[in-house]
């Protein structure tokens, strides 16, 4: 059976990693195999990937919201846009996962021409800068052009000193995060150049999505029970991880839910973060 991706390109049915991606959602094998069967009840020659995810997220909210939530999660973070400002904060938030301290949006001097960074992030006296290229859509990826324009901008930042933690730091490193994908021209070049590239999957065993699942950075626009609006309400607060909506849970009813909707939130917050702190 052949399916269409999102790019158009036609390709086999690939059932392993449908069994894979609902796998990944949490759901255990008896979950999975009933999915995969009413699936498979409906799909026919031709049809669309994204019709498939669909009715594979319907099914998977049908059992568990939390479950929904996670296979929901690459899709969420396309939420974080338009134009990737709140990206930029939760890509700060993964790095201060990690034991490091950070600043956004900040603009510096380089020797030929002033830039404005994302993120720079500081840990054991090390600075770097993080330039985030987010994509409003998971059929566009980082070409190799996006490596190279940020290269250039390292070149001109990294010789000087700036007014960041103290009167004189200088940048020694640079990242590169994106939500989607690196082609393999651009992740060639950016290895060759010394840069260190963060995308939905790469590197291999320490990408944004297992960075996501194993240090319980869900972020909030993942969840089911709440509408894009109060999504967006809950942005502009400044909760962006679900981590941060369980903790700081009144902020629900600052944003006018009800009691009980207030209740099932918190149910599928805390029943997907408990899920893979196990």
């Amino acid at each position: 059976m052949k399916v269409v991706k999102h790019s158009g390109v036609i390709v086999d049915f690939d059932e392993s990693k449908l069994r894979k991606s609902l796998s990944k959602s949490g759901a255990n094998a008896e979950v999975v195999n009933t999915i995969m069967r009413q699936i498979k009840q409906v799909i026919y020659d031709g049809i669309p990937t994204k019709q498939i995810y669909k009715i594979a997220f319907g099914l998977l909210k049908k059992e568990s919201n939390s479950l929904a939530a996670q296979y929901n999660l690459r899709d969420a973070l396309l939420l974080l846009g338009p134009a990737g400002f709140y990206f930029e904060k939760y890509i700060a938030r993964v790095f201060e996962s990690e034991g490091y301290t950070t600043q956004t949006n900040l603009v510096l001097n380089g020797k030929c021409v002033s830039h404005e960074i994302d993120v720079v992030i500081k840990k054991d006296n090390q600075i770097a800068m993080v330039e985030c290229k987010f994509h409003g859509s998971k059929e566009v990826n980082s070409d190799v052009k996006v490596p190279m324009y940020i290269l250039s901008r390292f070149n001109d930042l990294k010789d000087r000193t700036h007014i960041i933690y103290t009167q004189k730091d200088t940048i020694s490193d640079c990242w590169i995060v994106t939500n989607n994908h690196f082609t393999s021209d651009a992740l060639t070049f950016g290895n060759c150049s010394g840069l260190n590239l963060l995308s939905w999957d790469y590197p291999k065993n320490d990408n944004l999505s297992t960075k996501i699942d194993n240090r319980n950075l869900y972020p909030i626009t993942c969840l089911t029970t709440i509408s894009r609006l109060e999504k967006d309400k809950l942005l502009a607060i400044n909760i962006l991880l679900v981590a941060d909506l369980i903790k700081e849970a009144e902020c629900l009813d600052r944003i006018g839910l009800s009691t009980n909707r207030i209740k099932n939130v918190l149910k599928e917050a805390t029943t997907l973060c408990k899920y893979f702190q196990s």
